[in-house]
């Protein structure tokens, strides 16, 4: 699963993803953002997150502001390998997972050896 893309001036959100038995889990950093705010689409094996992260006023003289808002953009390649219908998304905690399902005939299989 590749990143197809970097925007100029919209967040990044930052991600991790892993393979465990038969699917790939994609994690993004999501704090502060609601299930409404998020827009997860796939197109032409292309896997697309888009959102926005609202703004948390604070009154007074910022002395360190590293938080950011505004919109969110993240796109990812994703091959034949993963079945589409079957993607699936969760947020939980600030995280947002979607799981990508392998499809079974890609999955490796054991083949069994019999006696003669």
């Amino acid at each position: 699963m590749a990143d197809t893309r970097s925007q100029g001036r919209a967040i990044r959100p930052a991600s991790l993803c892993v393979e465990e038995e038969g699917r790939i889990l994609l994690m993004l950093d999501m704090p502060g953002v609601t299930r409404e705010g998020l827009d997860i689409q796939i197109e032409d094996n292309e896997l697309t997150v888009t959102g926005r992260r609202a703004a948390q006023r604070v009154e007074g003289t910022y002395l360190v502001k590293e938080r950011l808002d505004g919109n969110f953009e993240a796109a990812y390649t994703v091959d034949d390998t993963i079945d589409a219908h079957k993607i699936e998304a969760s947020l939980d905690n600030g995280v947002l997972t979607v799981t990508l399902h392998i499809k079974e005939a890609v999955k490796p299989r054991r083949i069994p050896v019999k006696s003669g």
